[in-house]
């Protein structure tokens, strides 16, 4: 009933909106994803999709790699979901992991449970660490979550499916923590993420907690196809100022709250 059924040439578009706010600022972005759905030699079915009309802080940005940068995507049974090489678009590097981050969900609840009434669940037990380091700002930076899926609603009359995808604590995250400090509860939870960034001067921010997502997605019962989605990130952290890589000669603790929310929508 999910399933996404793919047509060769189908254009698929998203409007991308988020912010995120951390506790010296709140920045936000705007972005258009513009997919085309191809065939494969092997026959699955994928969604190439270009970047544009990027606005960072309410200015336009201008981006020439972006021009030449495909993301490809899909939900084709046994599609290897990836990343592909970000460096040359570090500055959109946000655009496109959220957007994989809601394909990924759709995976997770279309191939890995039975999903048929209204209130129908299960969990995925997965917590193998994401990361999002790159080597020269973030040196460590990763995250360990389990999926808890709900089909929340299904509205036969107007064809229209709501999820809801938690990513959620496991019960033993396996980030990597580098020093001892590190494994103190933050919350309520063990710790699942962790972040380390270089400062200039040599100093380190180091920072642990507890990351949840909460995304509510609504799809087509016609073609699966997604029509709008919401992301909730809010992460519980613990920070430290190091002078030293090996983190142990370290400030005092600041306890602050990182949110981020994104929201796609089939909308020009």
């Amino acid at each position: 009933m999910l399933t996404r059924q793919y047509q060769e040439g189908e254009i698929v578009f998203y409007r991308m909106a988020a912010s995120n706010r951390d506790r010296f600022r709140t920045t936000t972005y705007r972005a258009d994803a513009t997919g085309t759905v191809k065939k494969e030699a092997s026959g699955r079915f994928v969604e190439e999709f270009t970047w544009s009309n990027f606005v960072f802080d309410d200015k336009p940005l201008d981006l020439p790699a972006a021009k030449d940068f495909r993301q490809l995507l899909s939900r084709s049974p046994g599609y290897p979901m990836s990343v592909l090489d970000l460096r040359p678009v570090l500055k959109i590097v946000g655009p496109i992991t959220d957007l994989l981050t809601f394909y990924a969900d759709l995976v997770v609840a279309t191939q890995r449970g039975a999903l048929s009434r209204e209130g129908d669940h299960f969990r995925f037990e997965y917590g193998t660490p994401a990361s999002w380091a790159d080597g020269s700002y973030v040196v460590l930076g990763e995250d360990s979550i389990d999926f808890d899926v709900t089909l929340k609603a299904l509205n036969e009359a107007d064809r229209v499916a709501t999820l809801l995808v938690r990513h959620v604590v496991p019960t033993a995250p396996r980030i990597r923590i580098p020093v001892e400090w590190m494994r103190a509860p933050v919350a309520d939870t063990p710790n699942n993420w962790v972040e380390v960034q270089k400062l200039p001067g040599g100093a380190y921010r180091a920072q642990i907690g507890k990351e949840i997502f909460d995304a509510t997605i609504r799809i087509s019962l016609v073609n699966g196809r997604i029509l709008g989605a919401v992301l909730v990130n809010p992460v519980e952290v613990s920070e430290r100022i190091c002078t030293d890589d090996a983190l142990t000669k370290c400030g005092e603790p600041i306890r602050s709250q990182i949110m981020r929310q994104i929201e796609i929508s089939t909308e020009r």
